[in-house]
């Protein structure tokens, strides 16, 4: 039963508290009627006896404490959803900003979602292609997994997650594929730039993109990411699609919560967020996964900004935690010119051994990832020896080390944004870089591999 009340007692930036209330439900979505006849939306944050705290999307200027009404509508924010949201541009609150027709809604959803249960998850196993090797061949992206990255500020994340989004496929498979894709607090050249690709490309064929940008309300970040995620569970778990979910950037969301806690003088934890965004981020990121019995999965690779490029920043401290892994952008090989500048080492993906192998990929993806791994972490070991004790220190070994260390970061690593590479293209580069090194110092692949991929003519000391 819909409830108004003219009871306001005080407005705090986003927040308004309203006083007299009873029967009002945590979530619960508000209408604020102004004393010109305007209408804003809020959503109930917190019910304390007969005290309710609003969080309003939009500005709370204007807003007169006497004249106003608060209405309560008794039911939650939702999403209208349909099939017929693939290839359309929503604002950060599910409105069609591309000009287009308002939807037929097929459903009307809760945008918080319900977790899904740990028994009915199955458990991540297939191999998703994002047609960048860096990812492909030795930090594997698996079905149902989240894999974020980790980037700095003006690093290329923007361009890594147009190339994913473009390129990403699950293989062997005639499942119905799509992208979601929001946007979370990002410039308006930045959100012109994704679209622009996407419609270029076709990649907006099978995308559904939601754009919240710099320039609206901070309270709208919170909604912009649960209102991605519901249409992805839609497509998912109703329409039996495989969906990709990039969320960008996330440390934009965890801004706006540091914010609203800050607006509701709450007690702030590490750095002055709040003491919940450990919980408030798993509750994003806990909505991917596969469910035993349904054909669809929710895979999700959000992006964020590590301050000051910090990896113990609490943002990606706790990304960390909950997530199965995450790829790290380099600022020192963005500035040597590769694109993308995908740091390997630290990189790393928890499910890849899932992911490989026989009937997955092929059957000397383990062996060549582990040996290739092992090969740069030498290569760059021997660089900065070579650094510190010049050339004439180092064996032909570690010579041989370095040139692929060299070789892997500008072929390998450094394959441009628009290169679509598939996995055997990825695995024969591998080899033909390991031909650099003596055959003595391929000790992680099995004997046979290497007679098969890398025969003894083909061997370059």
């Amino acid at each position: 039963m819909i409830k108004e009340y003219k009871t306001i007692r005080e407005i705090v930036g986003p927040l308004l508290m309203v006083d007299g209330v009873e029967g009002i439900k945590y979530e619960e979505l508000v209408e604020i009627e102004m004393q010109n006849g305007e209408i804003r939306r809020g959503r109930v944050l917190e019910v304390n006896g007969d005290k309710a705290m609003v969080q309003l999307f939009e500005g709370s200027s204007g807003i007169n404490l006497k004249d106003s009404k608060v209405r309560f509508l008794a039911k939650p924010l939702t999403l209208s959803v349909s099939e017929d949201m693939i290839g359309r541009v929503f604002d950060g609150m599910g409105k069609p900003k591309d000009g287009g027709p308002d939807l037929i809604p097929e459903d009307k959803l809760d945008i918080n979602g319900i977790a899904i249960n740990p028994v009915a998850r199955d458990y991540p196993s297939e191999f998703i292609q994002t047609g960048v090797s860096a990812i492909d061949g030795l930090n594997t992206l698996v079905r149902g997994q989240k894999l974020p990255i980790f980037s700095g500020s003006g690093l290329p994340h923007a361009n890594l997650a147009a190339q994913i989004a473009r390129q990403a496929k699950v293989l062997g498979t005639d499942d119905k594929f799509a992208v979601v894709f929001g946007a979370i607090g990002i410039t308006f050249e930045e959100a012109q730039y994704f679209i622009d690709d996407f419609k270029k490309t076709g990649a907006i064929d099978r995308s559904v993109l939601f754009m919240n940008l710099a320039n609206d309300p901070a309270i709208e970040r919170i909604s912009t990411p649960r209102m991605a995620l519901t249409c992805a569970e839609y497509l998912a778990f109703e329409k039996g699609m495989h969906v990709l979910v990039i969320l960008t950037d996330l440390t934009n969301y965890c801004e706006a919560l540091r914010e609203i806690s800050a607006a509701r003088r709450e007690v702030p934890g590490r750095r002055g967020y709040p003491g919940y965004l450990y919980t408030d981020l798993s509750t994003l990121y806990e909505r991917a996964g596969k469910i035993k019995g349904r054909p669809g999965s929710i895979t999700q690779v959000p992006i964020l900004t590590m301050p000051e490029d910090d990896k113990t920043h609490p943002i990606p401290d706790l990304t960390g935690y909950i997530t199965e892994g995450q790829i790290i952008l380099s600022r020192a090989l963005y500035k040597k010119n590769m694109m993308p500048p995908i740091d390997v080492l630290p990189s790393l993906s928890r499910l890849k051994d899932k992911g490989i192998g026989d009937g997955k990929t092929r059957e000397d993806h383990a062996d060549t990832m582990n040996q290739l791994f092992a090969a740069y972490a030498a290569g760059k070991e021997a660089k900065e020896l070579q650094v510190i004790l010049g050339e004439s220190a180092l064996s032909e070994s570690d010579k041989a080390f370095a040139r692929f260390a060299d070789a892997f970061e500008n072929i390998y690593v450094s394959q441009g944004y628009t290169t679509n590479r598939t996995i055997e293209e990825t695995l024969n580069i591998g080899w033909d870089l390991l031909k650099i090194l003596p055959r003595t110092e391929l000790k992680r692949i099995k004997d046979k591999y290497i007679e098969k991929y890398l025969p003894e003519e083909s061997q370059v000391d």
